[in-house]
């Protein structure tokens, strides 16, 4: 009787893969990667562009503007963010393509507001980078010179005009929270300012049957799964509520660390790069990292790369450190964005756990926005039933509809670290050391049930600095390396800890190594403290893995891939 029962469900899958195989096989894609040029809107003047790829790297290949890392020429090129832009391309079709019933026009990512206009037809409005964006085109092509073209409005012109139209403030630092687009971007303490635009993922042309259903994917007995079953536990206990994870009923603790994209302009984002810093992961012996949310729900080719590394995803969705509106048309947007990545994703057994947003509810409960932003009762209301739509019934809802094996958490933190809740509640980020400038002994005893966020700054190698400065601007007073620093008081704040610490150096060379002495005794004060006390603390996160831009930031593997010295603490720790 077993065998019988294996026979049929042998027969059961190779008929799946079978169905699979022959449907996928009806579905032709036809790339149009080529003979693409782009020009300011107001201008006359073409020049070549690089699709995927982005308005800053297509000037910077026409040598139209210098390196946006180099030196402080970031400030020299906000012009372009700020600038409205053309893309297009002609290309010629195989007369057997029309006999096919449907051919869609296929944009995997338009970097954010876009008009697309097929031989000179309006085809359809683009306005979230985060989404797939199909047409059915076939009645507006014909065999040759199809001419293709885009044209992007900046998003600081849309963003600052719904923000001119609300009847209600919504916190944030600048107006990056009204638009669904990378929100670093628009800055960070760890990012330049610059928003760029342009197809940012590949676009095509696919012919699809009608028989055949879009999004089709193999069914996970099929897939396969070399993980086991993943399960976050959250149970109030005698102490709060849990908060670790289970591979196949048998907690695990999590040695972590937080990802950011890996670079500003994400198409030179390769998958050489992806498998470098992925292998220095798992080398390192992170069995998690968290996808921040502040960045971008990165390329297959990073999730397929961690399916077979074995590196677990915490998926944040990306909303990070302000509250977003909740109207109907932005309820409808972040929808279509959920579907189309939780679908995407969810076909990767590397993901473990949804998360709503970085640091929103902390941020409304603690940050003091109310008064800053002189947010009056009512409004307050609002914003937080707008919060409470999107975060507690929206995202929610949706995970459970397309991807119900997986766990949802509203937000993280779960508390902020000013609360004696953080340690006790959930997950905890926290900030005391570095924001707070308690020192860095003070990891021994603020030690959560999940350390999801902590860390230190350190210096890139002189190396990597040197790949961005001249020698005239080694030393942190000057116009090059405080344009590199976007933390406020970063420099301050790394003066008290290297007085706490006895570090004193006398050179720019010492400076560098005495950040990242410091970045390691950081670490490994708080990942030893996060070992020590388990089961009571069942994970350790630091921030962060990685850069977007040569800077001065937390990561232990800096932008051109070299690795600081607490990147090889963190190994020796995680790997014992």
């Amino acid at each position: 009787m077993q065998k019988i029962k294996v026979k049929i469900l042998f027969f059961l899958i190779t008929g799946l893969i079978f169905s699979f195989q022959r449907n996928f096989a009806q579905a032709q894609k036809i790339y149009l990667d080529k003979n693409w040029h782009f020009k300011e809107i107001t201008k006359k003047n073409w020049y070549k562009a690089t699709v995927p790829g982005t308005v800053h790297t297509d000037l910077l290949a026409n040598k139209l503007i210098p390196d946006p890392f180099y030196r402080n020429n970031e400030t020299k090129l906000q012009w372009i963010s700020h600038t409205n832009w053309q893309y297009q391309t002609v290309f010629n079709l195989p007369s057997t393509i029309f006999a096919q019933e449907n051919i869609q026009l296929v944009f995997e990512g338009l970097d954010t507001y876009a008009n697309v206009y097929l031989n000179d037809t309006l085809i359809f409005v683009a306005n979230n980078m985060f989404r797939t964006w199909r047409q059915n085109v076939k009645p507006y092509l014909k065999q040759k010179n199809n001419l293709l073209y885009i044209v992007f409005t900046n998003a600081h012109t849309v963003a600052d005009s719904f923000a001119k139209k609300s009847t209600v403030i919504h916190p944030c630092e600048n107006n990056r929270n009204y638009v669904r687009k990378a929100q670093y971007h628009f800055g960070w303490d760890f990012a330049p300012k610059l928003t760029t635009c342009g197809i940012w993922r590949n676009v095509y042309l696919e012919t699809i049957e009608s028989n055949v259903k879009h999004k089709e994917a193999l069914p996970k007995k099929v897939m396969g799964n070399n993980f086991g079953t993943i399960r976050l536990v959250q149970e109030k206990d005698s102490i709060g509520q849990s908060f670790y994870f289970t591979i196949n009923n048998i907690p695990t603790f999590i040695k972590g660390a937080n990802w950011v994209p890996a670079d500003v302009f994400l198409p030179r984002v390769t998958k050489t790069k992806y498998r470098t810093l992925l292998i220095a992961a798992k080398q390192a012996g992170i069995n998690m990292l968290r996808v921040w949310g502040g960045g971008v729900y990165e390329d297959d080719a990073f999730y397929t790369l961690c399916d077979s590394l074995k590196i677990m995803i915490w998926q944040d969705f990306m909303f990070a450190g302000a509250m977003y509106p909740a109207n109907d048309d932005f309820l409808e947007n972040i929808k279509q964005e959920a579907i189309d990545n939780i679908t995407r994703l969810s076909k990767h057994p590397c993901i473990a756990v949804w998360c709503g947003n970085n640091e929103v509810d902390e941020a409304w409960h603690n940050w003091g926005w109310q008064k800053q932003f002189t947010i009056t009762k009512n409004d307050s209301i609002e914003l937080w039933q707008n919060y409470k739509k999107i975060f507690h019934e929206l995202l929610p809802k949706l995970v459970k509809q397309y991807d119900s094996t997986r766990s949802y958490i509203t937000s993280s933190p779960t508390n902020g670290w000013g609360r004696t809740s953080s340690l006790t509640h959930g997950d905890c980020h926290y900030w005391g050391v570095w924001w707070g400038l308690q020192p860095i002994e003070k990891y021994k005893e603020k030690v959560p049930r999940f350390m999801s966020e902590y860390g230190m700054q350190a210096l890139p190698n002189f190396s990597s600095i040197q790949q961005f400065t001249k020698a005239a601007d080694w030393d942190t007073s000057s116009v090059t390396m405080r344009l590199h620093q976007k933390h406020p008081t970063g420099y301050q704040n790394l003066a008290v800890y290297l007085q706490q610490n006895k570090l004193k150096p006398t050179t720019f060379k010492d400076y560098i190594m005495a950040t990242q002495q410091l970045q390691s005794k950081a670490l490994e004060t708080a990942i030893t403290a996060h070992l020590k006390a388990q089961p009571y603390c069942m994970g350790s996160m630091l921030w962060q893995f990685n850069d977007c831009y040569p800077g001065v930031t937390w990561s232990i593997v800096d932008y051109f891939g070299k690795r600081k010295k607490g990147y090889f603490t963190v190994k020796r720790l995680y790997n014992q």
